[in-house]
Parts: structure tokens; C-alpha cells; sequence
């Protein structure tokens, strides 16, 4: 309950003050001031889980044929992700182990910039630190959450004004039922598969099955993107929790610093796919900038970007970085000296 009013305060402070994204950045600010003030805050569990699903068919919704018939033009921008992914294995590895003195498995899964639990999951099989893992990723989603919007508007000069969808008593009640069955059957069968963040592929897959088909035509309403926008938020604060000054000092410090690296590289190859006239500087700057993909989906839906654009790359960097962790685990448990 503390958690919730306190996430509540922050969306309406925020509001008032004319914050942009007062219901993503209201929550996120207030919640992490209190983690970092040891307020007994907690998580909202299933239901944050449940609040990604939303934006997981808000993607499915905007793959439309017309879309899919411009995969062929994102081919060579996507070609570019394994190499952005290997300059980042080999920058950030040493990077952790040599300057900030991880581990092998923990600088390992802390450089890759795959999906928080999944590096936390596979870097404790590898022998990582999970505490260590859990707050470099936390930080790295923080920084560029927050300064995402200040550089799109800023530098690209883009407005977060876009409409995120109209509200649900302008939606026809048999589509608002399509895709909350759409949400809660691809979350759920996601799961039962293994799909890795099943909550926002699992929803999406089918979802996009059924734009396809031409039987969902609309996003979800605004009131549910704010919905998501604001447990998202609270999740980001909330990983602070119990946050101790030498944690602070060396590795939230070390999440910071890679932000840096990570901002270079990614800035490089945007720069790239815009020169090459592959993708417009917002979209570019969207599709590889190293924050996590619900984040990211939510400023591409704020900024007008082009949505299909923008998580066609982030998936492709989520699926290989989730493919090689397996791999780098075996290879990290094999090079490991006998006790």
C-alpha cells in the first residue's frame, strides 16, 4: 500500500509540475527516492508482470501487412545488432572485470544488455553475483529512461505528445475483449512454453497474429498504456530497495560509468543507420539505444517513432544476447579453476 500511494503522489506531482510522462517518471521518482531512503516499499508482483502485457499487444497491434512488407528495408540496419552486441561484449567485459573488478560471469552478464531477469537468471547459474547483476541492469534502465526523453527533445527534437491511443469508450467492446483475451492467453501460454519475456512477447505474437488477420484494428486504450506506464515506473524505483552506500559507491557506480560506453556505441551505430538512410534519427536513436524494451516501447509510442522499426531491433538484440547466455554460462562454468 505504501508503495502504491507513494507511486501515486509522484504520478500527481509530476502532473501538476507539467512533467512529460508524469505516470512513467512520477512513480519511478518517488519510488526510487524512497528505496533509497529505506522506506518498506514492495513490488507489485503479478500485476506488473500483468501491466507488460500491454504493451506487448500494443506492438502486436502495430504489426500490419503494410509493416511486415517493409521488413526487406530493415534488413541491413538489423545485420548491424550482432556486431553492436559483440563491440559491447568486448568493451564491457573488460570493462567490469579489469576497471570496476567483477567476476568473470558477473562482468559477463552485467555488459550484456539483454533483459534484467533473464541476465540475472543465467548469470546466478553462471556463478554470478545477483545482487550486483540486479542493480548494474537497474541502473542502466534508470539513466537511460530518464535521459531518453531529454535527448529526443533536445538534440532530435521530438515532441512526446503523440496520442497513446484514444479512449476505451471510443473502442468497439468485442476488440477491448480480443486483446485482453490476446494479453492474458499469449502471457500465459508464453510461460507455459519458456518464452523468454513471455508477459510482452507472448501477448504480442498473438496479437500481431490477429492484426494480421485483419481482426484487431486498434492499439490498447490510452488508459491502459498509462496503466502500464505506471507500474513500469514503480518496478524501476523499487529494484533501489536496500541499496547500501558501499553498493552505491561501487556498483550503481559502475552501472553509471557503462551507460557512458553504451551511449557511445549506441550513439555510433544510430549515427550509422541514419547516414546510410536506413532509418530516420529518431528511429535509429530508438532502435539501439540499450534501455529495456518496454521502456523503449512506451517512448516509441510517445514520440510517434515507427513502432515496428524500433522492437523489430530490440528484439533481435534481446534474442541473441539470450541465445549466447547459455553458451558464455557453459564456457564460464568449464573455465573455472578446481577447487
Amino acid at each position: 500500500m505504501a508503495t502504491f500511494a507513494l507511486a501515486a503522489t509522484g504520478t500527481g506531482v509530476f502532473w501538476l509540475l507539467g512533467v512529460p510522462l508524469p505516470f512513467l517518471f512520477g512513480p519511478m521518482a518517488f519510488c526510487l527516492a524512497g528505496a533509497l531512503l529505506h522506506v518498506p516499499l514492495k513490488g507489485f508482483g503479478q500485476i506488473s508482470v500483468a501491466a507488460r502485457t500491454i504493451l506487448g499487444v500494443a506492438v502486436g497491434a502495430s504489426i500490419t501487412p503494410e509493416v511486415v512488407g517493409q521488413l526487406p528495408r530493415m534488413a541491413l540496419s538489423v545485420a548491424l545488432i550482432p556486431i553492436f552486441i559483440g563491440l559491447i561484449a568486448l568493451i564491457g567485459v573488460p570493462f567490469f572485470r579489469r576497471i570496476w573488478g567483477f567476476d568473470a560471469p558477473t562482468a559477463y552478464y552485467a555488459a550484456m544488455p539483454g533483459g534484467l531477469q533473464d541476465m540475472i537468471l543465467f548469470g546466478i547459474e553462471a556463478g554470478g553475483d545477483p545482487r550486483a547483476l540486479s542493480l548494474i541492469h537497474a541502473t542502466r534502465v534508470l539513466i537511460v529512461v530518464t535521459l531518453a526523453p531529454i535527448l529526443l527533445t533536445q538534440v532530435y527534437g521530438a515532441a512526446l505528445s503523440n496520442p497513446i491511443g484514444v479512449p476505451t469508450a471510443s473502442l468497439p467492446l468485442h476488440e477491448l475483449a480480443l486483446m485482453a483475451a490476446a494479453a492474458f492467453v499469449g502471457w500465459k501460454g508464453g510461460e507455459r512454453l519458456g518464452l523468454f519475456g513471455a508477459a510482452i512477447l507472448g501477448p504480442m505474437i498473438v496479437t500481431s497474429a490477429l492484426s494480421l488477420a485483419d481482426v484487431i484494428h486498434f492499439r490498447p486504450p490510452a488508459e491502459a498504456i498509462l496503466f502500464a506506464q505506471f507500474f513500469i515506473g514503480c518496478g524501476i524505483g523499487v529494484q533501489f530497495l536496500g541499496v547500501t552506500w558501499g553498493e552505491l559507491t561501487r556498483i550503481v557506480a559502475a552501472g553509471m560509468a557503462y551507460v557512458l560506453v553504451l551511449a557511445v556505441l549506441a550513439a555510433g551505430f544510430a549515427a550509422a543507420v541514419t547516414g546510410l538512410g536506413l532509418a530516420v534519427p529518431v528511429d535509429a536513436f530508438l532502435a539501439f539505444a540499450p534501455g529495456g524494451q518496454a521502456e523503449m516501447t512506451v517512448l516509441a509510442i510517445v514520440t510517434g517513432a515507427d513502432l515496428g522499426f524500433v522492437i523489430t531491433h530490440h528484439l533481435t538484440r534481446i534474442v541473441l544476447v539470450i541465445i549466447g547466455a547459455p553458451v558464455a554460462a557453459r564456457f564460464m562454468r568449464g573455465a573455472k579453476p578446481p577447487d
